[in-house]
């Protein structure tokens, strides 16, 4: 008896399935973990707040300082601006100078929103 030949189309996927099955049971085991050898006896020192400055099990529908988001702001702002500025950096000699003023008033753009939550205090935590 002869064994029927494997069609190509299943060993082209198999590598894939593969992975995809070894992802599974890896994801799997990362989620069922925690639940079989965690050691969970809660105290007062791991019930407290800790660098949010919140206690840990309140109100979900509390008030947050708007100081937070204001700081997340800037945050994003500057990080697009990084974002922005390595592949500009890294293709800067065939941009000639239009990609060069236009990186300037983004950048001025950039400048001039910091300013301006600059003067409004948003910087000064009290």
């Amino acid at each position: 008896m002869q064994a029927l030949p494997v069609p190509s189309l299943l060993t082209d996927y198999l590598p894939l399935v593969i992975f995809i099955g070894v992802a599974a049971v890896i994801g799997l085991a990362l989620l069922i973990a925690p639940f079989a050898i965690a050691y969970s006896k809660p105290d007062a020192e791991k019930l407290s707040a800790y660098e949010c400055g919140f206690n840990a099990f309140d109100d979900a529908r509390m008030k947050f300082d708007v100081r937070f988001y204001l700081v997340a702001i800037l945050f994003i702002i500057f990080d697009l601006e990084v974002a922005f500025l390595f592949p500009w950096a890294v293709a800067f000699g065939g941009l000639g100078w239009y990609g060069f003023c236009s990186m300037m008033i983004f950048l001025g753009v950039l400048t001039v929103g910091f300013v301006y939550e600059w003067r409004k205090g948003a910087l000064e935590w009290d």
